[in-house]
């Protein structure tokens, strides 16, 4: 029986589990990877300041690069941290989850809510020869400028790219670049706002 194609080639990856696919797929950041998740485990919990502290000398030794002095705050989940930059000024607050595998880049004061999602990869669903479950993600960096509030519970989807000083409303689910000093909300996220006086959005910001 001929191996499934996937991307124009022949594929033995069905095969593997997923430990064995992670492996191939992660084996330059697999010891990142696990010092990541021990030292998360080791100081996501803990109360400020001494919490603060922590979990900030840990992230800029784990982050590709950190401009200054970051607020971490307890729960925050944030892994493939190989691919994530910040700027300074920076901070996440509780339950958010920040995925950077593939490439994450915020700007100089930018605040993320609690409970926030970025994710910088997806699952490869237009592909049909294989189960979702066992192709590689599709990698679809992440780019926030300066000067960014996310709020709480919202999702940043893979490939966005938000301008400088713009609002993301609660819940809401950005799944199209974001120009600067906008105000987005809703599922998915729209233009509803702008933070310059006297400047209303325009018909295509709002489609």
């Amino acid at each position: 029986m001929d191996r499934p194609v996937l991307f124009g080639r022949k594929t033995d990856d069905h095969r593997m589990s997923y430990l064995q696919r992670f492996i191939k797929k992660y084996n330059r950041s697999i010891l990142h990877i696990l010092l990541e998740d021990w030292l998360g485990w080791l100081t996501r919990s803990l109360p400020a300041p001494l919490g603060f502290i922590l979990r900030w000398m840990v992230y800029r030794a784990l982050f590709k690069q950190m401009g200054s002095f970051c607020w971490i705050y307890p729960n925050v989940y944030l892994t493939h941290t190989y691919g994530i930059e910040v700027g300074k000024t920076f901070g996440i607050n509780s339950g958010a989850v920040m995925d950077g595998r593939g490439g994450i880049k915020i700007g100089d004061d930018v605040m993320i809510g609690p409970n926030v999602v970025i994710a910088s990869s997806n699952h490869d669903y237009q592909q049909h020869a294989l189960p979702m479950a066992r192709v590689d993600h599709v990698m679809a960096p992440v780019q926030i400028g300066n000067d960014v509030w996310i709020g709480a519970n919202a999702v940043i989807t893979p490939g966005v790219t938000i301008g400088d000083g713009v609002v993301v409303g609660a819940g809401a689910v950005v799944t199209k670049d974001v120009d600067a000093y906008c105000i987005v909300g809703g599922v998915p996220a729209k233009v509803i706002g702008h933070r310059q006086a006297g400047v209303q959005p325009s018909v295509m910001e709002m489609g």
